[in-house]
């Protein structure tokens, strides 16, 4: 059956569109190449990180269908880019994914055809990289086709804020370009916002990543701050965000996970006329020494962690070598499942390293490895945390009775400030 919309890329960004199209009344078909997992998701079994599978079983219901064959996008109306655009080695986004589902959608594009693409992307992207693939058969953006870019504002697990009720931006390579994609996006989002063009509208998702890791480093260098004074912090950010105007509360943690790594301001491209090979752009990009300096301070919680781990056992007169150290919650956000990034797998790769003996709990993860080998899983959270020498609380799941828990561990870490002052050594 023909379908209104194309989702190339069926995770964490796709997925949840394909959800909100398809509830809306929009017929949706999910394009992934390969066909392992395009049979797993008509299955009913989920990708990690994307939806619970009560969402993806509605879904189905409505229509919902995934394909491994490209032919199904010469049968659309509208086709959106959601495939994953991982940080590599050097930490410059790696748009291979991007590329082989541009590949697959030109050969089969039709004219009138709305395109957009909503993976992560630096600013240049849609017309420098993404255009030249799409027109390789001949058919023009602006002219024969509509492309534009539009960043995903997905927040997993945030129950305040579906794709429905967040504002869209949308930015076209021409003014029909934009509306075009804003008529479609209107048919489930309550309100549009459009951007001069494709650049600023991928500016847009520069800025707002960026923003979230540069105010999380800032809160994480406060934290180490107060500790070496004696300040409670968490005391601090509660006064502080009384402030009705100029002030917006970030907190501390033990790192920052999710699949929204910041955007690495050396690696920011300027495209060629041409796409660049094997995906990867040409990198001509102007650093921006804040998010730059946000990334060293994120990147050295974990450690800063374990030292504040090692320092609390030496306080009551223990060693972390041989300690039986209990980790709660290994996810990268509270409640979900998710594991993309999250710094839990560092703490314990440094935690038996210094020779503790390493034991975890979290209700969303049955099974857990650090350095290949599987970390023993508490079956009893209470007897768990009454044996371990240290407690470290990496994740506030809403399950945890962090005030019960407090008295029954031996000693407790919260990274989250989540327990009652002076029930626990906070961060």
């Amino acid at each position: 059956m023909p379908a209104d919309l194309a989702v190339l890329g069926l995770g964490r960004t796709g997925l949840p569109l394909a959800q909100a199209a398809t509830a809306a009344g929009v017929g949706v078909i999910g394009y992934d190449p390969d066909p392992a997992v395009a049979a797993d998701i008509n299955a009913g079994r989920v990708p990690p990180g994307s939806l619970a599978a009560a969402d993806l079983r509605r879904m189905l219901a409505g229509g919902f269908r995934a394909s491994a064959e490209p032919s199904v996008l010469g049968r659309v109306r509208t086709a959106v880019i959601c495939a994953p655009t991982p940080p590599g080695e050097d930490r410059a986004l790696d748009l291979t994914q991007v590329a082989a589902a541009a590949r697959a959608l030109a050969a089969q594009l039709r004219p009138h055809t709305t395109v957009v693409l909503e993976s992560a992307v630096y600013p240049g992207t849609t017309e420098g990289f993404l255009r030249p693939l799409l027109e390789a058969h001949g058919l023009r953006a602006g002219r024969d086709f509509h492309l534009a870019y539009s960043p995903s504002r997905f927040d997993a697990g945030n129950r305040d804020f579906q794709l429905a009720n967040t504002p869209k931006v949308v930015g076209g390579c021409t003014p029909a370009c934009t509306e075009a994609a804003a008529a479609f996006y209107g048919r489930f989002t309550e309100r549009i916002v459009r951007a001069r063009g494709p650049r600023e509208a991928e500016a847009v998702k520069l800025l707002e990543t960026n923003y979230r890791h540069v105010n999380i480093a800032f809160a994480n260098e406060m934290a180490v701050y107060c500790h070496d004074l004696g300040v409670d912090l968490w005391d601090v950010i509660r006064c502080a965000e009384t402030k009705p105007f100029g002030f917006q509360a970030f907190r501390p943690g033990p790192g920052v996970g999710g699949p929204a790594p910041a955007l690495d301001p050396n690696a920011t491209p300027l495209f060629a006329a041409a796409p660049a090979e094997h995906g990867r752009p040409r990198t001509l990009g102007h650093p921006l020494r804040m998010v730059e300096l946000a990334q060293e301070v994120n990147g050295r919680m974990p450690r800063y962690v374990v030292q504040r781990a090692a320092a609390l056992l030496n306080e009551h007169g223990k060693s972390l070598r041989g300690a039986r150290v209990l980790l709660l919650g290994v996810t990268y956000k509270a409640d979900l499942a998710d594991q993309e990034g999250a710094p839990a797998r560092e703490i314990g790769t440094r935690l038996i390293d210094l020779g503790a003996q390493l034991g975890y709990h979290d209700p969303y993860v049955p099974q857990w490895r650090v350095l290949d080998r599987p970390v023993p899983r508490a079956d009893s959270l209470w007897e768990a945390a009454a044996e371990a020498d240290l407690t470290v609380l990496l994740q506030h799941h809403r399950t945890y009775d962090l005030q019960g828990l407090a008295v029954k561990a031996q000693l407790l870490l919260d990274t989250r400030g989540a327990t009652p002052a002076g029930a626990a050594a906070r961060l």
